[in-house]
């Protein structure tokens, strides 16, 4: 879609907006072509880029890992071997300084977590109009490439993380350990009367606490994508306003998305070391 076009406020509205499927108003099934047909949508409409670019690039990197696993040899190491091994050590030392249970799920999921993240940020790097126009030339209206920018995607990580988490702390602890956690403390007494007083006092506290996790999770990566992706689409802006603008503009890119790129990394990093210590809490009695 080309910015000369149409207004500034319509450009960026375009590009935030994601490609939806679901029910319209005259209860056929199909995708949305404005933003009046995306909300008519409601809540069980399914955003169609978000799910392929975050499927694709979970693939992508299955394949790669798996193929770097398949051709490894104890040898002298191809660039890719070298490439992964350095991960799966990087992975193996942070679950080792962060994780004090047992638990051959823990490292696995900490390497998909990193890995899988990284990839939908590196996304953001992408020129804002490439994916966008191919998509248009072929009939697709919308098209969001950076799936971390959708909250419905870092809340859906999130939960899942949430799930496994509750799971853990149930299994380890039983359901009366658990309770006990968010009953017990940090508020204790030995005297029956005021342990009965602290336990909701308590409960709350600690719920809060709980259910802050996942959607702390969550915002913190939707966030900050969310905002770079904003500011790339803004620059973009400024390619139609003149020779001199569109230079300046370039050269802004370029140290924006040098910059991105620790942004990118350090988000899936927060996110896959947040998600060890969760796991580590679940493990931990109190």
């Amino acid at each position: 879609m080309s910015a000369e076009t149409i207004t500034s406020s319509e450009y960026i509205k375009h590009h935030l907006t994601n490609l939806t499927f679901g029910r319209h108003a005259d209860g056929h099934w199909g995708l949305a072509h404005s933003a009046e047909e995306i909300q008519e949508m409601g809540f069980m409409a399914i955003h169609v880029d978000t799910m392929f670019w975050s499927l694709f690039l979970g693939t992508l990197f299955v394949f790669l890992f798996s193929r770097a696993a398949k051709n490894a040899t104890a040898g002298v190491p191809s660039g890719m071997q070298n490439f992964v091994e350095w991960i799966v050590d990087f992975i193996n030392d942070s679950v080792r300084g962060s994780f004090s249970g047992k638990n051959d799920l823990v490292a696995p999921l900490a390497l998909t977590i990193f890995v899988w993240i990284f990839l939908m940020n590196l996304m953001d790097l992408v020129p804002v109009d490439v994916i966008p126009s191919l998509a248009r030339m072929m009939g697709i209206h919308y098209m969001k490439v950076v799936a971390t920018t959708d909250p419905n995607a870092t809340f859906g990580m999130a939960i899942g993380i949430f799930i496994l988490t509750l799971y853990y702390s149930i299994k380890i602890k039983g359901i009366g350990g658990f309770l006990g956690e968010l009953t017990l403390q940090p508020f204790e007494s030995k005297n029956p009367l005021l342990k009965l007083l602290f336990i909701p006092i308590n409960f709350l506290l600690e719920f809060v606490s709980l259910i802050a996790k996942p959607i702390s999770l969550s915002l913190r990566l939707f966030g900050n994508m969310y905002a770079g992706e904003m500011i790339f689409i803004l620059i973009a802006i400024m390619y139609s306003a003149g020779i001199g603008m569109g230079l300046f503009a370039g050269g802004l890119q370029f140290v924006w998305a040098v910059f991105h790129i620790l942004i990118i990394t350090l988000q899936a990093f927060i996110f896959m070391t947040l998600t060890i210590v969760y796991m580590d809490m679940a493990h931990n009695e109190h």
